[in-house]
């Protein structure tokens, strides 16, 4: 991904400076703040519902077709300025918006169902959504990726040797609200509440009174939404195209996983995690930029052998 500034290090001593580290660590911050927007989408639906939603990427991949049709729209041919910022965050709200509907509706049609069925059926039923969506999105669209266009002028800043963009402070500061505000949310609202009894037990919080249809639609339009945000972020600096969102899906995946899947901090420690270690990786370990993707997977690998249940994770016991 071109989500950071290029820095060369010396590859005979592999020392990296105080500017060098700086850099490399804003480049891991951004990344990882994307990651994790995602990641929450994850690990919201399995600490619910305890299956993991593999359309999840392809809701990435049609919230940034909606805001890039918006955003479009919007502009039209305003030149760079408060307008065309204004209509950068109105195609962004509803992108968020259509794609909260949309995923509340992919629940009631395809995972509804088959709540009570094996824990395999949903999952193929995830799997089967996300082929739905990419090849509906690669129909009605087109296969050739289409450029998202800047809102604002993203002329690098350098600071003490440390490049940073504007797109780099956006992702920044729009991940971090994100993931404050849903925090927020799950911690102190009466619907947050609802949410953390459901995942622990539904029978019991339906026997106590909360609609649990209701609080598994609002958890499925809250992580669309996320990765709705998400799409639009990584469109800005990546081309927006049908299968954009299956590989930074995967890795948002392996995020939850890391965090500890169902632990919403542990979702954005995983993705935070996973963009430092990539960075790095590349940057400092001399991982060939071809082998980037593989580091996220053989951190899945290690984690899984040594700590299943994730870093933030509580093992559960199988009830008798």
């Amino acid at each position: 991904m071109l989500l950071f500034y290029p820095v060369i290090v010396d590859k005979e001593s592999r020392i990296v400076g105080i500017a060098e580290f700086f850099q490399h660590l804003m480049n891991g911050l951004t990344l990882g703040g994307i990651y994790a927007l995602i990641a929450l989408g994850y690990t919201m639906v399995y600490g619910i519902l305890k299956f993991i939603n593999f359309a999840h990427g392809d809701i990435l991949m049609i919230g940034a077709y909606i805001g890039l049709f918006v955003f479009d729209m919007l502009r039209g041919d305003s030149p760079l300025g408060t307008w065309t910022f204004i209509s950068f965050f109105i195609a962004m709200l509803v992108s968020m918006v259509s794609c909260g509907l949309l995923g509340m509706g992919i629940e009631r049609i395809a995972y509804k169902p088959l709540r009570r069925a094996t824990r395999l059926a949903p999952l193929l039923s995830a799997i089967g959504v996300s082929f739905i969506l990419s090849n509906s999105a690669a129909w009605m669209f087109g296969t050739q990726s289409r450029k998202f266009n800047y809102p604002f002028d993203n002329t690098s800043i350098n600071i003490g040797g440390v490049v940073i963009t504007p797109h780099q402070i956006l992702i920044l500061v729009v991940s971090l609200v994100m993931m404050i505000s849903l925090k927020i949310f799950v911690d102190k609202t009466r619907m947050g509440k609802a949410m953390r009894a459901t995942s622990l037990d539904q029978d019991t919080a339906m026997l106590m009174g909360i609609n649990v249809n209701r609080v598994i639609s609002m958890t499925f339009a809250i992580g669309s939404a996320l990765a709705a945000v998400g799409g639009i972020l990584i469109a800005l600096d990546f081309k927006v195209y049908s299968s954009m969102g299956t590989m930074i899906g995967l890795k948002a995946f392996v995020a939850a996983v890391v965090g500890g899947i169902g632990n919403i901090s542990g979702a954005m420690f995983g993705g935070i995690l996973l963009g430092l270690l990539e960075t790095f990786g590349v940057a400092v370990l001399g991982i060939p930029t071809g082998l980037k993707d593989t580091i996220a997977f053989g951190v899945l690998i290690i984690i899984l052998l040594v700590k299943p249940e994730g870093l933030f994770g509580k093992v559960e016991k199988e009830k008798v």
